[in-house]
C-alpha cells in the first residue's frame, strides 16, 4: 500500500519553522484531497496545511505545540489502505501461518505467537481520547500507548508535564522506559502545577530576574496565547538590542481633516474604498523616508544595511488583543488611492486571520496608530530589525494661537501629537528630530483644494 508523507511546506522567505497548533484530523480519519489536516503557526502568521492526496491518516509524527522545521514529514497518509493496527495484526498472523514452511525453529514461532497476542490486545483495548477523569490524550500519545501496550489505567496515572497536566510524547516515552518503577500519581491541580512551574523557572533564572509570583486560591491563572508569547519575546529582545530614544512633535492637521470630510463620499463612490486618515499619513511617512533614507536601515553587528525598498509596516490590533504588523511593500511608489486600497485590504484580512506569511515580512519602517484607542501619544518599541517606529496620536480639537498678518488670535484647530522612537546606536537626535519635523511640514502644507 502506498504511504504519502505530508511535509511542512515552505511558507515564504525567512520562515524556517512552524509550531503545530491543532490537528484537524485524528489517526484513522479519512482525508480528502485538499482537505485541511493540521493548523500551524509561524512568528509571522497562522495557516492550515491541506492534504495533497486522498486516503487515511495513519500516523502523526508531531503532537500539538511541537516546533517543526520546513520540509519535515509531519504525518503519514495511507492511500486506499486499511486500518494500520489491523494490518499489522493480520501480517503477523500470516507470518505464523507460513512459519512451518519457512522455518523449523520453535523459538521463532513462539516469538511470533507472542506478537499476535500483543497485537490482539492492542486492537481489543483502544485508548480513549478522553478518560473518565476528564484527561485528554493527543492522537500521538494514544498511538504510542497502543503500540507499546500501555493500558488506559496506566496512562491515567501518568503525571503530564504539558498544559493543564496533559501527557506529552516525552511523558509516555519516559513512562515506558521506566515501566518497572512506580508511576507518580497525578494529584496536583492545575494551579498547583502552575505554581510549581513558576518556582522551578525562578530557581533556574539568573539572579537579576524577578522572583516568581505567589498565586492564591482566589487568583485566576491565564495561559498566554502563542502569539502573545511571541510578541512578548520580540519586545523584550528589542529593548535589550536597541538604545531607545523618543522625539515628540505636535502637528496641525486641520487642512487634512477639512479635505477628507470634503472628498470622502466622492472617494468611496469612485474607488469603492473608505478613505481614512491612515493612508494619508502613511503616504506622508513614505515621502519623508525618501528625504531621510538613513532612517530606512538595519544594523548587522558593526555594519549598517541601507534598504533600497520602502516597506511600511502598519501595526494592527486583533480582536483577541494581540498585535500583527502587515507590510505595504514599496509604499513610496503608490499614490493615495493605491495606499488606501492596500491599507484597507491588509487591515481587513488581519482581523480575519487571512494574511499570508509574505505579507508580514521585510518591513523597513513601522507606523502604529495609538490614537485609535484615544491615546494622545505613546512611546512604541522598535520593531526589530528596523531602527525606528512612528506613533500617531489621536486627532483632537484644541484651542491654538493662529498667526496672521493682522496679528495673533485664538482659534479651534485639529491637532495630533506624534512620537518617534529610534535606535540611538545609529540614529542621532538630529536625524530623529528632523525626520518628524519634515513629516509635520508635509502634512501642514496639505492643499485643501487638491483632487485625489
Amino acid at each position: 500500500m502506498a504511504r504519502f508523507e505530508l511535509k511542512l511546506p515552505k511558507m515564504g522567505e525567512s520562515v524556517a519553522e512552524a509550531t503545530i497548533t491543532s490537528w484537524l484530523k485524528e489517526i484513522g480519519d479519512t482525508v480528502e484531497l485538499d482537505e485541511a489536516v493540521v493548523e500551524i503557526a509561524t512568528d509571522k502568521v497562522d495557516s492550515e496545511i491541506p492534504s495533497e492526496v486522498e486516503g487515511t491518516l495513519v500516523e502523526i509524527l508531531f503532537e500539538k505545540d511541537a516546533v517543526v522545521n520546513v520540509g519535515d514529514t509531519i504525518a503519514i497518509i495511507e492511500i486506499a489502505g486499511d486500518d494500520n493496527t489491523s494490518s499489522k495484526t493480520n501480517t503477523v498472523k500470516e507470518e505464523v501461518k507460513d512459519a512451518p514452511k519457512k522455518m523449523t525453529d520453535s523459538s521463532t514461532i513462539k516469538e511470533l505467537e507472542k506478537s499476535i497476542e500483543k497485537a490482539t490486545e492492542v486492537v481489543a483495548a483502544p485508548i480513549a481520547k478522553t478518560s473518565d477523569s476528564g484527561k485528554f490524550y493527543s492522537p500521538l500519545v494514544r498511538n504510542i500507548a497502543q503500540k507499546e501496550g500501555v493500558s488506559q489505567e496506566e496512562l491515567d496515572q501518568i503525571l503530564g508535564s504539558g498544559k493543564d497536566g496533559r501527557v506529552t510524547k516525552e511523558d509516555i516515552l519516559s513512562f515506558i522506559d521506566k515501566k518497572d518503577t512506580t508511576v507518580p500519581v497525578a494529584k496536583e491541580t492545575h494551579i498547583e502545577q502552575t505554581i510549581t512551574k513558576q518556582t522551578q523557572h525562578s530557581n533556574n533564572a539568573s539572579a537579576n530576574k524577578v522572583n516568581s509570583i505567589t498565586v492564591s486560591g482566589e487568583d485566576e491563572v491565564i495561559e498566554m496565547s502563542r502569539m502573545g508569547k511571541l510578541v512578548a519575546k520580540h519586545m523584550v529582545n528589542s529593548v535589550q538590542t536597541s538604545a531607545h530614544v523618543q522625539s515628540f512633535i505636535e502637528i496641525d492637521v486641520t487642512n487634512i481633516v477639512k479635505w477628507r470630510n470634503k472628498v470622502k463620499d466622492a472617494f468611496l463612490k469612485r474607488e469603492g474604498e473608505k478613505l481614512t486618515f491612515t493612508p494619508i499619513l502613511m503616504q506622508a511617512v513614505a515621502q519623508t523616508i525618501k528625504k531621510y533614507p538613513l532612517i530606512n536601515i538595519s544594523v548587522d553587528g558593526d555594519t549598517i544595511i541601507k534598504k533600497k525598498n520602502i516597506n511600511l509596516g502598519m501595526a494592527a490590533a486583533l480582536p483577541d488583543g494581540n498585535l500583527i504588523v502587515p507590510v505595504i511593500k514599496n509604499a513610496d511608489q503608490l499614490n493615495l488611492v493605491g495606499i488606501t486600497k492596500a491599507v484597507n485590504d491588509l487591515a481587513q484580512r488581519a482581523r480575519n486571520n487571512a494574511l499570508k506569511p509574505d505579507e508580514i515580512q521585510n518591513g523597513t519602517y513601522t507606523v502604529t496608530n495609538v490614537g485609535s484607542f484615544g491615546s494622545i501619544t505613546g512611546t512604541p518599541i522598535i520593531n526589530q530589525p528596523q531602527v525606528a517606529i512612528l506613533a500617531l496620536g489621536a486627532i483632537r480639537k484644541i484651542p491654538a494661537v493662529i498667526e496672521t498678518p493682522d496679528g495673533d488670535f485664538i482659534g479651534i484647530r485639529q491637532k495630533m501629537m506624534v512620537s518617534h522612537s529610534y535606535d540611538h546606536r545609529v540614529v542621532n537626535g538630529a536625524l530623529g528630530g528632523m525626520f518628524i519635523k519634515t513629516f509635520k511640514d508635509i502634512l501642514e502644507a496639505w492643499d485643501v483644494n487638491q483632487d485625489f
